[in-house]
């Protein structure tokens, strides 16, 4: 589990009167901002106006939260508590830093805009430079559970065989055969390597989901409703937690796509986030076009459209590569020659 420091998005500062509640953030990402330095707010009310919505909307979750989570635990005495354990079980950390290590980014990159605007040009360059290194440790940190999944990545690899191969070669022609064994057991493992990153960039090429960013499902399983917030073409988490949440047990295994849900508060409020198998999931047929409980809901997404789904922002789409979902017109209004 990663450990996180608790962090306000919004924080209180110099530059801005904005206040929202704290969230966990790894601290790796925070190891550039030195004590002092200017993180969050940019320019007065500018980033009042632009986030009291959201500000609103989080508090009042956050008090409705409490309200429900004294209804679900009032229930578990009398219904107990296997059915939780259970669906805790798909409860995912590591897919709850990544969805707030993006509406960190998206705050920075306003809190730049703010300081552009202002023309406090020399906050502005901090922030983007600060901006610039935890979206490269992001980067990283992605690689690292993802592993290379694209073709660049296949190609430098490719590469670096190449002038391994060519080394070796000089090697052999000096007879410095250690040095020739030792290039040739990097070959061979970087050979490996290449082998597993082509097949996952195909896997990420190849993918077909069978949900989208936005909407609304359907646990078949622990039966509680959420939101498709995040897509994995195949299972990227830790082998302890596939061992926890006992993917080996799946009919299509961790090789199917895996979704980030937000949970809806008024089924758990324990569970804020889940990492959720393809197979275990169901679409709403007919969403409730009612308050979703999620303190993330109005971050990620602009809002919800006339079936009843949530409109991802630009940026989620954007990370994820997926396209706008366009509503298929009514076919009374596709047809206006013909009487109403």
């Amino acid at each position: 589990m990663v450990r996180g420091t608790y962090m306000s998005i919004l924080a209180t500062s110099r530059y801005c009167g904005s206040v929202s509640g704290p969230i966990c953030v790894s601290r790796r990402y925070f190891g550039h901002f030195t004590e002092g330095s200017t993180v969050f707010g940019m320019g007065s009310q500018c980033c009042w106006n632009q986030y009291r919505k959201r500000i609103s909307f989080v508090q009042q979750h956050t008090d409705i939260a409490r309200g429900l989570d004294l209804r679900v635990k009032a229930g578990r005495l009398f219904k107990g508590g296997e059915h939780e354990e259970s669906a805790g079980m798909e409860r995912s950390e590591s897919a709850n830093e990544d969805i707030l290590m993006l509406i960190f980014q998206l705050d920075m990159t306003m809190q730049v805009q703010c300081a552009l605007n202002l023309e406090q040009y020399d906050i502005a360059k901090k922030l983007r430079d600060k901006l610039t290194k935890v979206e490269s440790e992001v980067m990283k940190d992605k690689k690292s559970r993802r592993g290379s999944a694209s073709k660049n990545d296949v190609q430098d690899m490719a590469f670096r065989i190449l002038r391994l191969r060519a080394d070796l070669l000089n090697a052999v022609q000096s007879e410095s055969y250690s040095v020739a064994a030792n290039i040739r057991d990097q070959i061979s493992k970087i050979e490996s390597e290449s082998v597993a990153a082509s097949v996952r960039a195909q896997a990420y090429e190849d993918a077909q989901y069978a949900f989208r960013l936005g909407q609304r499902v359907k646990h078949k399983v622990f039966e509680y409703h959420g939101v498709i917030c995040g897509i994995d073409p195949v299972c990227c988490e830790s082998t302890s937690w596939m061992e926890n949440a006992k993917v080996e047990k799946l009919s299509r295994g961790p090789d199917q796509p895996f979704y980030q849900v937000l949970v809806d508060l008024s089924a758990d409020t324990n569970l804020l986030v889940t990492y959720v198998p393809e197979e275990n999931l169901d679409a709403v047929s007919e969403p409730e076009r009612n308050v979703f409980y999620h303190p993330y809901i109005s971050l990620l997404f602009y809002g919800m459209d006339t079936a009843g789904d949530f409109i991802p922002i630009k940026e989620l789409r954007e990370k994820y590569k997926r396209p706008r979902h366009e509503l298929p017109n009514d076919e009374e209004e596709e047809k206006p020659g013909e009487d109403a």
